[in-house]
């Protein structure tokens, strides 16, 4: 199946539609698939990419990471993920050359990936034990879908639920920053 003949998995108009709808706090919210949460397509990268390349991509798509395929596209099976913390820790750190280096050599290979019809449960339990911020999300090929991050998570829960969340007060350490920021002005 090409990535293209797989719109039943999920709607490209769904990540960017605002939803409005509030849901009760009970364990059903967390068994809805994780394509109910606000993502946007995976980006997907050649092993032979430079770093440097794959940043530029990241960068101009405001992405946190790309994904590593067999040829770069979508169409084939991930074979890794390549994230901020990698330009941080395999690159930066180490004093490589970002524009030399492929990504392969620097990439997480073979990533635990979670599937489309997989619980949002699932996503937080790997990103909580795994100390996960992004997880790969693919199709029953193997070839990603999209990405879940961390803030997807956090963003589903708000909607989910705004007037618990966004009525809360201000915390006391929240207030403190926000006054010492003015004070320097």
């Amino acid at each position: 199946m090409a990535f293209e003949d797989r719109d039943d998995l999920i709607d490209e108009n769904y990540f960017e539609a605002p939803r409005t709808s509030e849901r009760a706090f009970d364990a059903a919210l967390l068994r809805e698939p994780v394509a109910v949460l606000p993502v946007r397509w995976a980006r997907t990268v050649s092993s032979h990419t430079t770093v440097t390349e794959a940043m530029r991509l990241m960068k101009s798509e405001h992405r946190s990471c790309v994904i590593i395929t067999d040829d770069g596209t979508r169409n084939s099976k991930i074979t890794g993920i390549f994230t901020e913390r990698d330009v941080l820790f395999r690159v930066v750190d180490r004093g490589r050359n970002p524009a030399a280096l492929p990504i392969g050599e620097v990439m997480t290979s073979d990533p635990e990936t979670l599937l489309v019809r997989s619980p949002v449960a699932s996503a937080l339990n790997m990103m909580s034990v795994g100390g996960f911020r992004h997880i790969p999300v693919v199709d029953d090929e193997h070839r990603p879908v999209f990405v879940v991050r961390v803030r997807d998570v956090v963003e589903f829960i708000v909607e989910a639920f705004p007037r618990e969340i966004l009525n809360l007060p201000v915390g006391h350490n929240e207030r403190v920053q926000r006054q010492r920021a003015r004070e320097g002005a």
